[in-house]
């Protein structure tokens, strides 16, 4: 069976962030692809990156034990999907500070004697559901789109040689009516969730 991993980091359970994984949830379970979240601010994780996490980096030291069962975890999952409010046109620095400690040498890429990285994160497509608080023209206008693009999805997905899955945006995520963003929300959810399923059969025949 396929396996979701919906990663959120806001302190609010009552939040949009909250709602959409919920709602991924949901559509996930409709199309036969079992999910989990990861609720980082509830989980209380500790996003700092300290000495011990740069002593593993450089292989001097095993990886932090919170950090191996953040490992596990998604390695558990086929699809990973980060929802988050984008702060200040980036991710909320504990979830910015999951990825820090989490997508490390050794597992997430390697370090290659010569110099080279060799990506490791192969089998895993990863999902970008920012909720962003300003219209869509502002994000293309200021190039905010694109900078989250080249921060996330170069910068971490195919760094790591992760497949880039859906990055779909919800704008105007404070000032747009209840009943519209339920709608988006839902639309958006079944969207990736059909999209993972599709994958997975893709896949399946690949093999055949």
């Amino acid at each position: 069976m396929s396996r979701a991993l919906i990663v959120i980091a806001h302190p609010d359970q009552r939040s949009l962030t909250h709602f959409v994984a919920a709602e991924l949830e949901t559509a996930f379970a409709s199309q036969g692809i079992s999910s989990e979240v990861a609720d980082l601010a509830a989980e209380d994780f500790d996003p700092r990156f300290t000495r011990d996490d740069r002593s593993s980096y450089q292989g001097l030291r095993a990886i932090p034990d919170d950090v191996t069962a953040e490992q596990e975890r998604i390695d558990r999952a086929d699809h990973l999907i980060l929802v988050f409010p984008v702060y200040w046109w980036s991710m909320p620095a504990l979830l910015k500070g999951w990825v820090d400690r989490v997508f490390v040498n050794g597992w997430a890429f390697e370090l290659t004697e010569g110099g080279s990285v060799a990506p490791k994160l192969a089998g895993l497509t990863i999902h970008l559901v920012p909720l962003a608080g300003s219209d869509a023209s502002a994000y293309d206008r200021h190039g905010y789109r694109a900078s989250i693009k080249a921060q996330i999805e170069h910068g971490v997905i195919d760094f790591c040689g992760a497949r880039r899955g859906s990055m779909r945006y919800l704008y105007d995520s404070e000032t747009k009516p209840q009943a519209v963003i339920t709608d988006e929300v839902s639309l958006l959810a079944r969207d990736i969730a059909e999209g993972a399923r599709e994958s997975l059969s893709e896949a399946t025949a690949a093999k055949l």
